[in-house]
Parts: structure tokens; sequence; C-alpha cells
């Protein structure tokens, strides 16, 4: 029989940040968006004083204060790396898994049966938690979908306190008992939209979808909450994704942290985008064919005269050269540019993408033996960076102060991926 575990990593940012700063164990601290916006993560001590995910950070500050909660700007390449860490060791308990997202992964335990599958996830929560010192749930079910809610029972303590749930050892008429508790929004997939309209049906609890007639709710719906339901009936209909594909579009964009006025900053902005979009499709061996760029006011700010624009570009040869889709870019911008506008925000998007093996040369391509060495530079210029750091080495067109660049006020140290930033511990 299939089995499936769900991995969630529990308040994952905001663990993360506590992980190394040992005085914050109690604390509530939350996780701000990109310019210390809003809030993204939330410790359970900040859920506990009732902090609202997404609620604009500058609304709650007082708020905040007197609660003593601390805030941190987002620290992407702190959490990329621990998450992972946290897939390493998964790896360990399964040859087949699927990362979801950066705090979630799927487990296929097919073969684990006589270990137990409640004691293998005690076993992958210890593991976690003495290795890496996080705290993560686990929910196990014949289907994915029964994995991921059997985690929502894990997480709330439905079915005990051991961070562990199983639905493949609790009895059809207990798993059906939990269901009748738990609202049919909690179902992998169902969003509020879904939700509301299923209320009209009267169906607002799991139970009452586990029930319903699947053909019905194919026609009234999609195909996709049909097989939902026989997922939570136990029918095994999704598989792993253990190999994610290629990407087809590649976007960068940023808010900025002031506004901007000339367009020499926002060449800059334009030019630090690419070098990062250029950098991860050459990371899956493929080629741009094509590239836009936008940018735009404040949207937030009506009061101030607007203005957004973007184009798109077909290029003459499909390219992952910085340089290139530089150069390209810049164009772009120079033509939609507008003075006397405070732009907010810019954004680059490579598309048309396609496997270097597929490259269609045109009449006007370089020789060989010159598109060679260009090939050649980027990987140099790639593996420089990956040593000493992204934009150890970079175009000039990126610039070098940056005063565009997004607010991160109460930016954590990078622990795990810069020497500078690594922990200090003093001996007395």
């Amino acid at each position: 029989m299939a089995a499936f575990a769900l991995v969630d990593c529990n308040n994952f940012y905001a663990s993360c940040e506590k992980l190394f700063n040992p005085k914050l164990k109690n604390t509530p601290i939350v996780v701000l968006s990109n310019n210390d916006g809003c809030v993204v993560a939330r410790s359970a001590e900040a859920k506990a004083l009732g902090i609202p995910m997404g609620v604009p950070w500058f609304k709650i500050q007082q708020e905040a204060k007197r609660h003593g909660i601390v805030a941190f700007s987002s620290n992407y390449a702190l959490y990329a790396d621990m998450s992972n860490r946290v897939v390493e060791i998964l790896s360990s308990f399964s040859p087949n898994i699927e990362v979801y997202s950066i705090d979630e992964s799927f487990l296929d335990l097919s073969g684990f049966e006589r270990s137990g599958y409640h004691a293998y996830g005690i076993d992958i929560r210890q593991r976690v938690a003495d290795w890496l010192g996080l705290a993560v749930c686990v929910g196990i079910g014949p289907s994915k979908t029964l994995a991921k809610l059997a985690n929502h029972c894990a997480k709330k303590k439905l079915a005990g306190e051991t961070g562990v749930c199983d639905f493949t050892s609790i009895s059809p008429a207990e798993r059906l008992a939990l269901f009748e508790r738990i609202e049919v929004g909690e179902v992998w997939g169902v969003g509020r939209k879904i939700a509301a309209r299923l209320a009209s049906m009267g169906i607002t609890t799991v139970r009452q979808l586990h029930d319903a007639d699947a053909e019905t709710l194919r026609c009234r719906f999609s195909v996709v909450l049909e097989r939902t339901v026989r997922e939570l009936r136990g029918v095994s209909c999704l598989d792993l994704v253990e190999v994610i594909p290629d990407k087809q579009q590649i976007m960068s964009s940023r808010s900025f942290g002031t506004l901007i006025y000339e367009r020499a900053e926002l060449e800059e902005a334009v030019a630090s985008y690419i070098a990062r979009a250029a950098e991860k499709l050459r990371a899956q061996d493929a080629l741009a064919g094509a590239l836009q760029v936008y940018i735009r006011t404040n949207i937030f700010k009506p009061e101030v005269p607007q203005y957004q624009r973007a184009m798109t570009i077909p290029l003459t040869e499909a390219s992952a050269d910085t340089r290139v889709l530089t150069q390209w870019g810049v164009r772009l911008l120079r033509r939609i540019y507008r003075p006397g506008y405070g732009y907010h925000k810019a954004g680059i998007t490579l598309m048309e993408i396609v496997p270097r093996t597929n490259q269609q040369f045109s009449l006007f391509a370089p020789t060989g033996q010159v598109s060679g060495r260009n090939d050649t530079l980027m990987t140099t210029l790639d593996s420089i960076n990956r040593k000493y750091g992204r934009g150890a080495l970079r175009l000039a067109a990126e610039g070098v102060t940056k005063s565009w660049q997004m607010r991160r006020e109460n930016l954590s140290p990078r622990y795990t991926t810069e020497w500078e930033s690594i922990a200090r511990v003093w001996a007395r």
C-alpha cells in the first residue's frame, strides 16, 4: 500500500532566526517582507499575541513595542541554506522525496512498514531536532492529500501531542470523526473561493467533502477537485514530483528601498536583476529567446503621478550571456523610461526558454571559437561567485553603491553562508 509523509518545518523563517540567537528562545518575533513591509512569518509567541499574517509592519510597531516583539528582515540566504540541510536529512529516510516548498517535503514511505510509520515519523522529528535544532511536524497517509491533512492534525495536536499524525494507523471511523472537526478549507488545493462555493452546496467540513459525489464535483468544479475527493478516500492519485521541471520563464524583480527618479539608477537595478536571472538560466543549462523589462510607480499611493510600462523583445539568437541580456535590457528600459516619475519597482522576465542543446543559430551568430570563449567566461563568472559569494564578480552596469536596494534594516547575519557572519562562541 502507498504511504506518504509530509514533513513541515514549524514557523520556519522565525525558527531560523531564533536558532542562532538563544536569547530569543521565548521572545515573540516576526519576519518582514521585502522593504520591511508586511509580516510574512510569525513565531508561536507572536501568533499567541494575535499578530495577523500580512499586516503592514508600520501599523503594529507600537503594539510590537508594548509586547517586546522583535522584527527581522527576510534573510533568504539563511532560510534557503537551512532548507537544503533539512532536505539532506530527510533524504536519509527515503530515497524518493519531493521538495514541495522551502519548508515542506513529501517522502515516499512505501516499504518502511516494518519500522512502523508513526515511530518512523518520531525518528524524523528527532533527527532534524538533534542535527539542526529545528522543530518539524510529520503527517502520514496513503495519499499526498491525506498526508498534508495529517500534517495539519499534527500541528494542531488533533491526534496527540507527538507532532506526528499517522492516518494509516487510525481506523476509518476515527479518521472520519477527525474530518468532522476540520473545516473544508484546510484541504490541500481547496482555496477560499472553492470553499465558499462548496459551502453554498452545504459542504463545510472535510467529512462532507469526503462523502460528496466525486462525479458531481467534477462536473461543477473540475477534475482536480474530483481527484482531491478520491485522495481523501485513500486512493493515491498524485505521484511524487522528484525531478523539478525546468522553468519556462525566469522572473526577477524587487521594490526599491526609496523612490528612483534617475534612469541611471534604474539601469543598475535592471542589470542586477538580469545578472541574477541569467545565473539561474545557466544553472538549468538553458537559453532565453526573449526578454521583458517593466517599471512602475507606487500603485499604493494613488495621490502621486502614476506610470507603468513593460516591453518585450525577441532576441535575434537565444542566449544565457549576462552581457548580451544586459545590453538588450538597458535598451528596453531606455524605450519605456519617462522622466518626472518616482519609480517604486522594476523587474525583468526571461522568456521562450529552451535547452541549450536545442539552440537555433542565426546566420549572424559568432564563430564557434568566439561562442566558446563567451561560454567559458560565463562559467568562470558563476564559479567565482559560487566560491566567494554572489556579486563578488559582476558587470560594472550593476553599479557599486546600489542606493536603490530594498530596505533590510533588521537583517540578521548569514550565519551559514558567509565566513564573516559565522556565529562565535566565547569561552569564559
